[in-house]
């Protein structure tokens, strides 16, 4: 959770982008118009001085019998992506990423860790594939070990009406407005085939599966 100026009463849910000699983390976030908390973020400059709280909540989980790694990051799901992609590579696990955004001027820069295959779709066609991640998940599906997502809701719901996807261990992240960050204000509440949660302690990260879908708004 990160303080974002004194203009903004609560703190911003954020997942960890990268980690360099457990010391020093980054995160990457897009500024959307009309957001305070992200445009003070980045706003700041060297030097200058952030409050986080955390590590909060749950994380991806590589089983130790996974040999191959699907991500599938839509937008700016790529942020917790990018992390485990390292951590998938330091295991010497085999990644293939796809990367989609809505057109080539929002794709993540390419500061990706060495050793994975990226696959990037546009929705425009104006760099990579012409579509959406949704569409070539067939294409990889049977290679994949486990599947981990990060990325928009209408993504996630998609994808659990694919076949494809029915007998595969997925795991996404799911984005949801946070007020505390760390399970007091049930703000965060959402329906399980386990009962009630609370995405910013039980998860961020879910199975594809527990989740009612219909029933989150």
């Amino acid at each position: 959770m990160v303080r974002c100026g004194e203009e903004c009463i609560l703190s911003r849910p954020f997942s960890i982008h990268q980690l360099n000699n457990k010391n020093d983390i980054a995160l990457f976030f897009a500024v959307w118009k009309g957001g305070k908390g992200t445009n003070w973020l980045s706003q700041c400059s060297i030097g200058n001085t952030v409050e986080l709280l955390g590590p909060l909540g749950n994380g991806y989980s590589i089983k130790p019998s996974s040999n191959n790694i699907l991500l599938l990051a839509g937008g700016v799901g790529i942020a917790p992506l990018c992390f485990l992609a390292q951590e998938a590579i330091r295991r010497e696990c085999s990644v293939i990423l796809i990367q989609g955004a809505t057109k080539a001027s929002r794709l993540y820069p390419n500061t990706l860790p060495t050793g994975l295959e990226l696959v990037t779709l546009t929705d425009d066609g104006s760099s990579g594939k012409k579509g959406m991640v949704t569409d070539i998940i067939p294409e990889y599906v049977d290679w994949a070990d486990q599947v981990f997502a990060c990325g928009p809701t209408p993504m996630y719901r998609t994808m659990t009406k694919m076949r494809e996807l029915k007998d595969k261990p997925v795991q996404i992240s799911l984005e949801v407005r946070m007020g505390c960050g760390f399970g007091v204000c049930y703000g965060c509440t959402i329906k399980t085939k386990q009962g009630l949660k609370q995405v910013c302690k039980d998860g961020p990260v879910f199975d594809l599966e527990s989740i009612l879908w219909d029933e989150l708004t």
